[in-house]
C-alpha cells in the first residue's frame, strides 16, 4: 500500500509540474535569398521561408520559444532579437560576441523565454550588414490574462515596417562602406517591405506594389511600428488620424496624442488609431525620411494606404505634412515628451512605477564620445571612446566560459582618453546590480540609436550641446521610459540608467548599420559571483579557437508541426494519468 501512495504522489508531482509550465511554441524557419522588387527593380532580398519582411513571433509574457533557424544564404549568420532581454541566457542573442555564426547550409535552434516582458519588437540578422537586405520581422509580446492592458482591448493588432532602402545589395553596401564612400541617400522607403503607393505621377513610377491596411470603421486597432532600416530616421504619420501612443519597447507610455512621431532606427512604437473619419476615400500611411541631405526629398517618401471597407473611392491629394526640417528641436522636443506609465500594470501586475530609479544611487558612469568614419591603421572605422570594436573568430562568452586567455580585455574606458584612436576587442567591466550612468555624446553629423542588449534602461536627459556634470539638473527622475533603443542628435548627447541586474555578455551597438559594421560597437560583461546563467546549450556551434570541439552537423529537426500544449491536451493528459492510476489499482 505505500509503494501505491508514493506512486501516487509521484505521478500527480509529474503532471502538476507538466501541466503547470508555461507554454512552448515552435517555429521552423529557412533564411535564403528571395527576389523582389520592393522599389520597381528586380533585386535579391532575404525572405524567412519565403516571405519577406518575415513572419511574426506573437507569444505571450513567459513563454518559451524555439526557433530551428537553417541558413540557405551564400554567407554565415546569426538572428539577433532586438529588445527581448533572453534573461540570465546571453547564449540565445544571438550576435557575433555571444554565438559563433551559423554557417551557410547549416542550422541552428534558438530556445529562450520571454521572461518577464510584454511588448512590441522585431529580430533580424546581426552580421555583415544583412539587414540591408531584409531578414527582419516583429515579435509581439502579449500581456497575460491576469494582468489588464491599460485601455480598452483594440479591436485588431497591426505591424508596420518603415525602412530606408538600397537597390545595391547588402554586399555593395558593404564594398563602399569600407571604401570610405559610405552609403548615401537611400533610394527609397519601404512598408511592410513594398514600395510607394502611386500618389504623384512626377514622382512615383506605376507598376510598383504598395502595403494596403484594411480597417473597419469606428473601430480602434494597435498599430505596431518599427523602424527596420539602414540609418535613416523616419518620420510616420496617417493622414487625418491622430496616433495615440501607447507603448514603446516593452513598457507602457503615458497615452498621448500624435499628428507624427519620428521613428529613429532600431526603433519600435505601439499607437492606438481609430477608424474615426468618414471614408470618403481612402488615406495616406506616410513614412518619410528625416535629417537627410537630399535636394529632393520627395522621392524617398514611403506611402501606403488605408483602406476602409465603406471607403468611397482611392487617396489623393498632397500627402500630410511632414515636420519642418529647419526646426532642430522639433524632434527633441517630441522625444522628450514621451513617459512612462508609472500606474500600469505590465509584465508584472505591480505598476512600472514600483521601480523608483530616481531614488537609486548611480555606482558607475560611463561617457562615450563618438566620431564620424575616419581612417584607422589604414582602414575606416568608427569608434566609441576612441575605440573601434574588432571582433575575434571567438566570441566572447564562449572565451569566458572557457577561460580562454586573450580574446578580448576589461578595460573599456570611463571617459574618452587622450590617445589616438585605435582598434581592439575592448569590453566594459560591468558590476552585477551596479546602477550605471551611460552618456552618449554625439559628435558625427547624423542621428545616431544606440541598443543595449539584455537589459531596458531609462532614457532620462538630452539636449544640444556637451554634457556636463551640471547636465543631471535637467534629468527626468520619476518616468523616464524605460526602452531598449534611444537617439541621440549629432551635437548632442543622451543620458540613460541601466541596472545591471541579468547577468552575462550584452551588445552595447550603434543601430545604424554603417556605424555597427565599422565597429561602433561593445560589450557590457556582467559577471553575478553566485553564477546564476543558464548552462551552454547542448547544441553550440564552436568556432575560433573552439573549433577542435565542433561536431559534424547534427541531422536537422522539423519542430513545424510540434503542438502547443493546449487545455484539450491537458484534459487527455489527465484522463491517461487517471486511467493509469486505475491499472495500478486493479
Amino acid at each position: 500500500m505505500l509503494s501505491y501512495y508514493c506512486y501516487l504522489l509521484l505521478l500527480l508531482c509529474f503532471t502538476t509540474l507538466c501541466l503547470a509550465e508555461d507554454p512552448y511554441v515552435y517555429f521552423d524557419w529557412t533564411v535564403s535569398y528571395i527576389t523582389a522588387s520592393p522599389l520597381g527593380v528586380k533585386q535579391q532580398v532575404i525572405g524567412i521561408n519565403g516571405q519577406f519582411p518575415g513572419p511574426i513571433l506573437n507569444v505571450t509574457t513567459n513563454w518559451n520559444v524555439v526557433v530551428n533557424v537553417k541558413n540557405d544564404l551564400d554567407e554565415p549568420m546569426l538572428l539577433t532579437w532586438n529588445g527581448v532581454q533572453q534573461r540570465k541566457d546571453t547564449w540565445q542573442d544571438g550576435v557575433s560576441g555571444t554565438n559563433c555564426p551559423i554557417p551557410a547550409g547549416w542550422n541552428w535552434t534558438y530556445e529562450f523565454q520571454v521572461k518577464d516582458q510584454i511588448g512590441s519588437f522585431f529580430y533580424f540578422p546581426s552580421l555583415s550588414l544583412q539587414r540591408a537586405a531584409g531578414g527582419y520581422g516583429g515579435i509581439t509580446i502579449n500581456n497575460r490574462n491576469v494582468i489588464p492592458l491599460p485601455f480598452a482591448t483594440p479591436d485588431g493588432d497591426i505591424t508596420l515596417f518603415i525602412s530606408d532602402w538600397f537597390i545595391k545589395s547588402h554586399k555593395e553596401l558593404r564594398k563602399e562602406i569600407e571604401t570610405g564612400v559610405g552609403l548615401g541617400v537611400p533610394d527609397g522607403i519601404l512598408i511592410n517591405g513594398l514600395g510607394p503607393y502611386h500618389y504623384i505621377n512626377a514622382v512615383v513610377s506605376g507598376g510598383i506594389a504598395y502595403q494596403t491596411v484594411n480597417v473597419e470603421p469606428g473601430k480602434t486597432y494597435r498599430l505596431r511600428v518599427h523602424n527596420v532600416g539602414v540609418s535613416t530616421s523616419l518620420n510616420f504619420r496617417i493622414q487625418s488620424h491622430n496616433l495615440l501612443l501607447v507603448e514603446t519597447e516593452g513598457s507602457y507610455t503615458v497615452q498621448q496624442n500624435y499628428t507624427s512621431l519620428d521613428i529613429h532606427v532600431g526603433q519600435s512604437y505601439s499607437f492606438l488609431v481609430t477608424m474615426d473619419q468618414n471614408a470618403s476615400s481612402d488615406y495616406y500611411i506616410v513614412a518619410s525620411p528625416r535629417f537627410v541631405n537630399s535636394s529632393d526629398l520627395s522621392k524617398l517618401v514611403g506611402v501606403s494606404v488605408l483602406h476602409y471597407s465603406n471607403s468611397q473611392g482611392p487617396a489623393s491629394g498632397p500627402l500630410p505634412d511632414p515636420p519642418m526640417e529647419s526646426d532642430t528641436f522639433f524632434s527633441m522636443s517630441q522625444a522628450r515628451s514621451i513617459r512612462w506609465n508609472v500606474s500600469a500594470g505590465a509584465a508584472r501586475p505591480n505598476p512600472q512605477g514600483s521601480f523608483k530609479y530616481g531614488e537609486i544611487t548611480v555606482t558607475d558612469v560611463f561617457v562615450l564620445h563618438n566620431r564620424p568614419a575616419e581612417l584607422i591603421e589604414g582602414k575606416w572605422r568608427t569608434t566609441l571612446s576612441g575605440i573601434s570594436y574588432l571582433a575575434p573568430s571567438t566570441p566572447l562568452k564562449l572565451a569566458e566560459q572557457f577561460n580562454i586567455p586573450g580574446i578580448f580585455k576589461l578595460d573599456f574606458p570611463n571617459k574618452m582618453m587622450n590617445r589616438q584612436a585605435k582598434v581592439d576587442t575592448s569590453v566594459i567591466n560591468g558590476t552585477y546590480k551596479a546602477f550605471v550612468e551611460i552618456i552618449f555624446q554625439n559628435n558625427d553629423t547624423t542621428v545616431q540609436s544606440y541598443h543595449l542588449d539584455g537589459y531596458a534602461f531609462f532614457v532620462v536627459g538630452m539636449d544640444y550641446g556637451l554634457w556636463t556634470e551640471n547636465s543631471r539638473s535637467t534629468y527626468n527622475k520619476w518616468d523616464g521610459v524605460a526602452r531598449c533603443t534611444t537617439q541621440v542628435f549629432p551635437g548632442a548627447w543622451t543620458a540613460i540608467l541601466v541596472f545591471l541586474d541579468n547577468p552575462g555578455i550584452w551588445n552595447l551597438r550603434a543601430q545604424n548599420l554603417d556605424s555597427w559594421y565599422l565597429g561602433q560597437e561593445t560589450y557590457v560583461s556582467v559577471v553575478n559571483p553566485e553564477n546564476s546563467e543558464l548552462p551552454v546549450p547542448a547544441n553550440t556551434i564552436f568556432c575560433g579557437a573552439l573549433s577542435p570541439l565542433q561536431k559534424d552537423q547534427a541531422r536537422r529537426v522539423n519542430f513545424s508541426s510540434a503542438p502547443l500544449l493546449t487545455k484539450t491536451m491537458k484534459l487527455i493528459f489527465i484522463g491517461f494519468v487517471i486511467s493509469l492510476l486505475g491499472g495500478f489499482m486493479r
